[in-house]
C-alpha cells in the first residue's frame, strides 16, 4: 500500500518530504511513496485526516495515526493527551531545538535505519535551517539575495498551482539546488516573485492599519497587493513585531512575526500564541487560518494590541 507524505508548502516542508522519501526508499523501508502538501485548514478536521490511508507527516502538527512523523515546531501537539503519551520511536522524532525539520530526519534515518545521506542533501539542510529560522544576514539578503536556495524559496511564493509544490519535492529529492534554481519553471516564478517583491514594498505602507514604535498591523487582503514576509522589517527596521492579514488559496491567513534583526526581549512565544487560534509556529513567528475575513481582522487587531505595548 502506497505511503503518502504530507508536508507544508514551504521550503522546509518540501525539503523534509524529499529527504524522508529518499531515506525510506534507500533503506528499503518503503517501495511505493507519493506526497501531497497541506495547510493549517486541515487541522480543523485533524482527527479524521487521511482515514484508511498510510501516511507520513513532516514539519507539521503531530498525528497519532501517522506511520512516520517528524517535526520541530514547539506547538506541534494539538491534543494534550497526545503530548503526554508521545515518545520518540523508530518512526517518529520531535526536536523543538532544531532550526528546521530536514536535519531531524537525516539524523534519525542514520541512527535508526542506517541511512547514508547523499552529499547533495547537505546544502538542502543548510538552507532549510537558514530559511526556516530567518537566519539571513540581513533583510536585504532575504529580499534581494540571489543564492539558489533563496531564488527557489522566493519562487515558491509565486507557484502557479499546488502541483508545482509536489514537483518541487521531486526536484529536491533528485537535483542540486543550483539545477533546481535554473529550471525554467522555477526561474519564471522567481522573476515574478521579484516583481511581486517590488509591489509589496511599494504598497505595504499605505495598507498599515495600526502602528506604533514597537509594532504594526497591515491588511494585505487586496488582490492588487503582493506580500513579502520581510517587507515590514526592511521598511521599518526599528519595529519588533509585524502582524499581516493576507489571502491564500485556502482562505484568509494571519501571520505574526518578530523582527529577526531586532528581536524583542521577553514577549509572548508567538507559536504558542497562535496555537490558541488554531495555528502554530515558533518562538519568533506564528500563523493561523481564521474561518472568515471578519474573524481574521478581529483577531489581527487583538494580536496587535497584545504586542504593541511592552
Amino acid at each position: 500500500m502506497t505511503l503518502r507524505i504530507h508536508y507544508p508548502r514551504d521550503f522546509d516542508g518540501m525539503a523534509s518530504a524529499a529527504m524522508l522519501a529518499e531515506a525510506l526508499t534507500d533503506t528499503g523501508r518503503e517501495t511505493e511513496i507519493d506526497w501531497l502538501g497541506l495547510n493549517f485548514d486541515k487541522t480543523l478536521d485533524w482527527e479524521d485526516f487521511s482515514l484508511n490511508m498510510r501516511f507520513a507527516v513532516v514539519d507539521f502538527h503531530y498525528h497519532p495515526r501517522a506511520d512516520y512523523w517528524f517535526d520541530h515546531h514547539p506547538t506541534t501537539f494539538l491534543d494534550e493527551t497526545h503530548e503526554a503519551a508521545y515518545a520518540d520511536s523508530a518512526t517518529m522524532r520531535f526536536d523543538p531545538e532544531s532550526p528546521s525539520c530536514p536535519p531531524i530526519i537525516a539524523g534519525h534515518a542514520k541512527d535508526h535505519w542506517g541511512w547514508q545521506m547523499p552529499d547533495r542533501f547537505a546544502d538542502l539542510i543548510h538552507w532549510s535551517n537558514v530559511i526556516d529560522s530567518a537566519g539571513f544576514e540581513s533583510a536585504e539578503q532575504a529580499l534581494f539575495g540571489f543564492d539558489p536556495a533563496i531564488r527557489i524559496s522566493r519562487a515558491l511564493t509565486c507557484s502557479p498551482d499546488y502541483s508545482f509544490h509536489d514537483r518541487m519535492v521531486g526536484w529536491m529529492r533528485n537535483l542540486s539546488l543550483e539545477k533546481i534554481a535554473d529550471n525554467p519553471q522555477v526561474d519564471k516564478c522567481f522573476a515574478r516573485s521579484c516583481s511581486n517583491r517590488d509591489n509589496a514594498l511599494e504598497n505595504f505602507t499605505p495598507n498599515i492599519r495600526r502602528q506604533n514604535d514597537r509594532a504594526l498591523m497591515a491588511d494585505l487582503r487586496s488582490k492588487k497587493i503582493r506580500r513579502d514576509r520581510f517587507a515590514p522589517f526592511y521598511l521599518y527596521p526599528d519595529i519588533q513585531y509585524a502582524i499581516t492579514v493576507l489571502p491564500t488559496r485556502a482562505g484568509v491567513h494571519i501571520t505574526i512575526a518578530s523582527n529577526p534583526w531586532n528581536r524583542p526581549t521577553g514577549g509572548p512565544h508567538l507559536g504558542e500564541l497562535m496555537k490558541k487560534y488554531g495555528g502554530g509556529g515558533h518562538l519568533g513567528v506564528g500563523g493561523c487560518n481564521p474561518a472568515d475575513e471578519e474573524t481574521a481582522m478581529a483577531w489581527a487587531k487583538d494580536l496587535y494590541e497584545l504586542v504593541a505595548t511592552p
